[in-house]
């Protein structure tokens, strides 16, 4: 029986070359994103006016160009991007924490949260005296600190009582959230739906510079974590015989998952399936060493997230779809597909 070969970008070499091709990927996808929409502006345009606003020697494009490209549709690629890349390291570092599969930030209550937050400014309207990201960051944190609450026993976080608590707070939010939307008017219903399904269509300038700070600098910790999130995979007591402060390390990561999650979700809306999906496709290619892993990860999801977002507005023009479709409809067939190949790989 031949043995069975490795992931085909787990070696440094070839793993550094899947990361580049991610890079230029990454900048391609930016690119078509930015010249596609219902008017179209061809790349080299658009290069000529980023190079512009950046102070490069090159000529000063039209106004109307400057303003779709420059003053709308960049703004809305880059947070595509930082979206992306940060739900998708989220999701890789809540799959290893809770050493499931079906981990993502919804398991841990943030987008439950994040979305009853948001829902009761929507019904509320001025009374409630937040703005809609304020409130759904809010919203995040308290249920993801009840999620810990609940999970928390003996000084640590056990996995399978992580999930459950996770699910059951979950659970609960939502109910608090359908019934506002009950009670909502039918303006109200639609802003929630698109909010709920997600959406970076009001992105702005102004809206980038938290978001990119917190995927960087959060990224950036949990790199320096590979290998204190590799024995944690092995299983608490193995990382524990290691030295490691178990309680203390998975109270540190899912804090941080959950500041990552909320920031993103607060300007973002309830985009799923990429934290879920982005992660597993990695690890196929890349093996399971967290670094690869979160690398890999964010790199993917800068790339999904964009082409997601690009299908969303143009598959029906000029009727934009949420974005959560079309993550959701990329999502659920490949889980299909990994179920059946678990399925083959077994027999």
């Amino acid at each position: 029986m031949p043995a069975r070969q490795g992931p085909r970008f787990a070696q440094p070499g070839p793993f550094a070359l899947l990361c580049a091709g991610l890079l230029v990927t990454t900048a391609a996808v930016a690119v078509l994103g930015v010249a596609v929409g219902a008017v179209a502006v061809p790349p080299g345009t658009v290069l000529a006016v980023v190079g512009h606003r950046l102070g490069l020697p090159v000529a000063a494009p039209d106004a109307v160009a400057d303003q779709i490209v420059w003053g709308s549709r960049l703004p809305r690629v880059l947070l595509a991007v930082l979206v992306g890349a940060g739900l998708a390291v989220a999701g890789a570092v809540i799959q290893a924490v809770v050493r499931n599969p079906l981990g993502d930030p919804y398991l841990i209550g943030v987008v439950p949260g994040a979305g009853l937050g948001a829902v009761s400014v929507i019904v509320a309207g001025a009374a409630a005296g937040l703005s809609l990201s304020v409130a759904a960051f809010a919203g995040a944190l308290l249920a993801f600190g009840l999620t810990f609450l609940l999970g928390r026993r003996g000084g640590h976080w056990p996995p399978a009582r992580l999930v459950l608590a996770g699910v059951a707070v979950g659970y609960l939010v939502s109910a608090v959230t359908y019934f506002l939307q009950t009670i909502a008017t039918p303006t109200q219903v639609t802003r929630i739906l698109f909010w709920t399904l997600g959406s970076v269509a009001s992105a702005r300038w102004v809206d980038l510079g938290l978001p990119a700070v917190v995927v960087v600098a959060t990224t950036a910790w949990l790199l320096l974590q590979g290998r204190r999130l590799d024995a944690l995979v092995n299983g608490t007591d193995v990382a524990a015989s290691l030295g490691l402060a178990v309680g203390r390390f998975q109270l540190q990561l899912m804090v941080v998952v959950a500041l990552l999650t909320g920031s993103l979700v607060a300007v973002s809306g309830g985009i799923l399936f990429v934290g879920l999906v982005v992660p597993h496709v990695v690890r196929l290619l890349v093996g399971a060493a967290n670094r690869r892993v979160l690398v890999g990860s964010a790199l993917l999801g800068a790339v999904f997230l964009p082409l997601a977002d690009l299908v969303a507005r143009t598959v029906r023009a000029p009727v934009e779809l949420p974005i959560g479709i079309v993550t959701a409809a990329v999502g659920a067939p490949f889980f299909l597909w990994l179920m059946h190949a678990a399925d083959r790989r077994r027999s």
